[in-house]
């Protein structure tokens, strides 16, 4: 039977390999644009594929405001990639009140990160024009290409980490 340390250090790395394949979002809440930044945290070139974010199931019923009548509440920000919008096959529109984007990704190498900027708002009537971690909790992010779909959830942590296939 093998030492409990040897055991440990072994499962830790087991997930550590795991959690390498994939790409993470996260969501920064800020004035007056909020930003989610989408990093290829695996090994492999990801390519062919799309990443759709969906605010629907959010604990704060989000919506996209980028325009300055419409669903929004006060301070607007359209929608602006801000790094790596040339992994992109096309920059993607979004209206006023949505509450999804999809990003069609034609390619995005291993440690690569796309970031855009865009204002997002709370539906509740708690805090409209600010967006907390827990607000964002329960949106999902779905990363699809040729052969298969996964979706992941949104933790309280604003943070979401899609697994994807090797390479």
């Amino acid at each position: 039977m093998l030492p409990t340390s040897i055991l440990a250090a072994t499962f830790g790395l087991l997930v550590a390999s795991s959690l390498q394949a994939g790409v993470q979002i996260r969501f920064i809440e800020g004035a007056p644009k909020d930003r989610f930044v989408l990093t290829n945290v695996g090994t492999c070139q990801v390519e062919a594929s799309n990443v759709k974010i969906d605010l629907s199931q959010s604990a704060g019923r989000l919506i996209f405001d980028v325009t300055e009548k419409g669903a929004g509440v006060e301070v607007f920000q359209p929608l602006e990639f801000v790094e790596g919008a040339d992994a992109l096959r096309q920059l993607p529109s979004v209206m006023d009140g949505q509450n999804t984007i999809e990003l069609e990704i034609a390619s995005l190498a291993a440690g690569d990160t796309l970031a855009f900027t865009i204002d997002v708002d709370d539906t509740t009537g708690q805090r409209e024009i600010t967006v907390t971690g827990s607000e964002i909790e329960g949106a999902t992010v779905s990363y699809s290409d040729a052969d298969e779909t996964r979706t992941a959830t949104f933790s309280s942590d604003a943070l979401v980490h899609v697994t994807t296939k090797d390479c």
